[in-house]
């Protein structure tokens, strides 16, 4: 190995140790359900995106067992050679009937989507007005377009107009894009689309909403932009298959003037293998799944609901979340580290969510309850936080 990489590592990883931000790999020996096993104990998990329950659903199990016998286990191809499968076209037409527009096109993860999109479409004559707690996938997006990329404070709509204003009076780009997460992933608070759309309309913005944590989440599981009534207003509505869905995956759902183009000129859609066959049979009938019945959703949001009062009175901090995501804020990174482990020690596995994926001093752990969550599991996981919590401190 070369030396000067060896010291690199050595130095940095143990400065990440130091200060309470390596974060510690822990290996699933199950189903990731609402029970899981983690070095051989079982645990009550709070820690999935599982939202729905989906990834460990019979109906879908079979679906994908079937389809692989009919299809094999990749599709061996990328999509514009023959990887298109029959299945990925009945895929994207249930996708568009999903959130409500004219077509959709799959991708082999959110973090793809993302990636593929933004650099699609924008170049570096152009400018992205960004808000500042958009996920790692719109960033990394958004700089390999090579546009201007322009932060605005989280949802304060005053700070976007005026940097869209100044963006568009400037006369510098050919276009402007306003991307925004519909829901946000570690407060769980939702942006505030209809005002985003009105700055849109002022300014001649492109719009751009990544609902990977919406999407069987909010507007009864058509996701953040039909909770709104916004499907005619929103260019590109982005999801993950892989949350709420239970799979694995991502889409762009659009007009299909849009969608003709990110075929051809979308790098992960033309450069990567589509979607394993089995994959995309059992996604289908996930969205059919969410599109005939409110019953998952419903469960979910009761759960959330129950977890979030259990936690608030016992008084911890769980910020402003408008959704079942329910962080409890403990600030400091080490102290957020310990109490991650105590709850693993005594039965509940939340993981510790610490800078980069949050800012420094805001360490939280983040509890995702589910809809195959029980209230028993929630009982024991409420009486597990009361312990703990009171032990290290965080609450009296």
């Amino acid at each position: 190995m070369s030396k000067i990489l060896d010291t690199f590592l050595e130095e940095n990883l143990q400065a990440l140790h130091e200060q309470g931000l390596y974060n510690e790999i822990d290996p699933v020996e199950s189903a990731n359900g609402p029970i899981i096993k983690v070095r051989g104990k079982n645990l009550v998990n709070l820690s999935s995106n599982n939202y729905l329950g989906l990834a460990t659903n019979d109906e879908l199990k079979e679906v994908a067992k079937k389809t692989l016998d009919d299809y094999g286990v990749g599709a061996g191809a990328v999509r514009t050679i023959n990887g298109t499968l029959d299945l990925h076209v009945k895929l994207e037409e249930k996708l568009a009937e999903f959130k409500g527009t004219e077509a959709a096109i799959s991708y082999q993860s959110g973090f793809n989507c993302n990636m593929a999109a933004i650099s699609a479409v924008m170049d570096k004559n152009d400018a992205i007005l960004s808000d500042q707690l958009n996920h790692a996938s719109i960033i990394d997006g958004c700089r390999l377009s090579k546009a201007k990329i322009i932060a605005y404070n989280h949802s304060d709509m005053d700070d976007l107009r005026a940097k869209a204003k100044a963006a568009k009076e400037s006369g510098l780009y050919n276009k402007i894009m306003v991307i925004t997460d519909g829901v946000f992933s570690m407060d769980g608070d939702i942006a505030k689309l209809p005002e985003i759309v009105e700055i849109a309309k002022e300014f001649d913005l492109i719009t751009y909403v990544d609902d990977a944590h919406g999407s069987g989440v909010t507007g009864k599981g058509k996701g953040t932009v039909k909770h709104f009534g916004l499907e005619n207003e929103i260019d590109f509505q982005i999801g993950t298959l892989s949350k709420a869905i239970g799979v694995v995956g991502g889409y762009v759902a659009g007009k299909k003037q849009l969608i003709d183009w990110l075929k051809v000129r979308s790098r992960p859609f033309l450069f990567s293998t589509a979607l394993p066959p089995a994959d995309v049979a059992a996604i289908t009938r996930a969205v059919q799944i969410i599109i005939d019945s409110t019953e998952l959703h419903d469960k979910l949001w009761e759960n959330g609901d129950y977890l979030k009062k259990g936690l608030a009175d016992l008084g911890f901090d769980i910020g402003a979340s408008e959704t079942p995501i329910t962080p409890c804020i403990i600030g400091d990174e080490k102290l957020t580290q310990e109490f991650s482990k105590r709850l693993f020690e005594e039965g509940v596995y939340a993981k510790s969510i610490v800078f980069p994926t949050v800012p420094k001093g805001t360490g939280r752990v983040r509890n995702m309850p589910t809809a195959a969550h029980t209230k028993e599991m929630l009982d024991d996981a409420l009486a597990i936080y009361a312990k703990v919590g009171r032990e290290l401190g965080v609450i009296k």
